[in-house]
């Protein structure tokens, strides 16, 4: 049963190696490169000083591993679709799985050995992909200090192996369900990037209790920041960083908050952002920090320091894992009953 299901599987899989292999090369190439680079930013430090050279160096590869990083999640999505979706869709729908059934092999190991193989060589693609990302990606991860970046923070280590077991049995079993292929595969691309977007948003935050501090907004801390405001024109400040843990994940930032707790009224946010006093200052936000700054601001932010980087990791590989368990338990227990 294992040789046939390979026999079924094995142009999947060497189309995977051809492309894995293409991928490996371009990033053993580019990891060494980005190592030369991080060695040439480190000799241009002045003083000791090697803020400037290693923000240079950040800038010029983040977008090429962000796209990486991208392209990373979408060949998992590919993954449930092509393999996960057609592994069963395809035999109901072309009626080849009555014979099979009516050999001595049971539906039950039937749909099982089938799971083992495709899932183990997903695993295995998955984990070579997210071992050669991470090493290359390695000293660019280390001057950002973001590594629970949404996009990044899926790539690298561990999680990418569960993703793909969890992309394979996702698609088997809607494969079971809907019964023929194409509309599967649709179906299994719609529901893994809804996963992959609702768990770092809604689950991903609270794997473990934030921890929470405040941060007082003076100007200076005001300029360090992203962003100011929203389109809603709501009194807030993005993309801030805490001086006393600047790889910490930020999970969740107050609106600006006065002196007593309340929340800045949208007028005297509106007043500073639009028609701040002249004084000339300089920064991101210039005069409009400076106005901000002189209300007595604060924010309350709830963070994850960056020492919980690994926790997270195998927090979210076991829930992957164990939702592709009851995915898989509800397939083999749906496939006894089909007719």
């Amino acid at each position: 049963m294992i040789w046939l299901s390979w026999r079924q599987f094995r142009f999947q899989a060497f189309v995977a190696f051809a492309v894995l292999t293409v991928v490996g090369g371009y990033l053993l190439k580019l990891g060494l490169g980005i190592r030369d680079a991080h060695d040439a930013a480190l000799a241009r430090c002045g003083g000791g000083d090697c803020a400037g050279p290693l923000g240079e160096f950040q800038s010029a590869y983040q977008n090429p591993l962000l796209f990486l990083a991208a392209g990373l999640g979408l060949a998992l999505a590919l993954i449930g679709a092509f393999w996960g979706a057609p592994l069963v869709a395809r035999e109901l729908e072309a009626g080849t799985h009555r014979m099979v059934w009516n050999q001595s092999v049971t539906r039950r190991r039937w749909l099982g050995v089938k799971l083992l193989v495709v899932g183990l060589a997903a695993a295995l693609a998955a984990g070579l992909a997210s071992a050669l990302l991470t090493w290359a990606a390695a000293p660019v991860d280390e001057a950002a200090g973001n590594r629970f970046s949404t996009v990044f923070f899926g790539s690298r280590d561990i999680v990418p192996v569960s993703y793909a077991v969890f992309a394979v049995v996702l698609g088997t079993a809607i494969g079971l369900l809907v019964r023929r292929t194409l509309p599967a595969m649709a179906i299994t691309l719609a529901a893994f990037i809804a996963f992959q977007f609702l768990v770092p948003n809604l689950l991903r935050p609270h794997f473990l209790p934030p921890k929470t501090t405040t941060m007082a907004m003076t100007p200076d801390a005001i300029n360090q920041a992203r962003a100011l405001g929203d389109i809603s024109g709501a009194p807030v400040l993005r993309g801030i960083a805490l001086p006393q843990a600047p790889d910490a994940w930020i999970s969740r930032t107050s609106p600006f908050l006065t002196a007593d707790g309340e929340t800045l009224s949208d007028e005297k946010f509106d007043h500073c952002f639009s028609n701040a006093p002249r004084t000339g200052a300089s920064g991101t936000f210039g005069d409009t920090a400076v106005c901000l700054g002189e209300l007595d601001l604060h924010l309350e932010i709830s963070y994850h320091s960056g020492s919980r980087y690994w926790s997270f990791q195998w927090i979210e590989t076991v829930f992957y894992l164990a939702a592709s368990s009851v995915i898989g338990a509800f397939a083999l227990w749906r496939v006894r009953r089909l007719t």
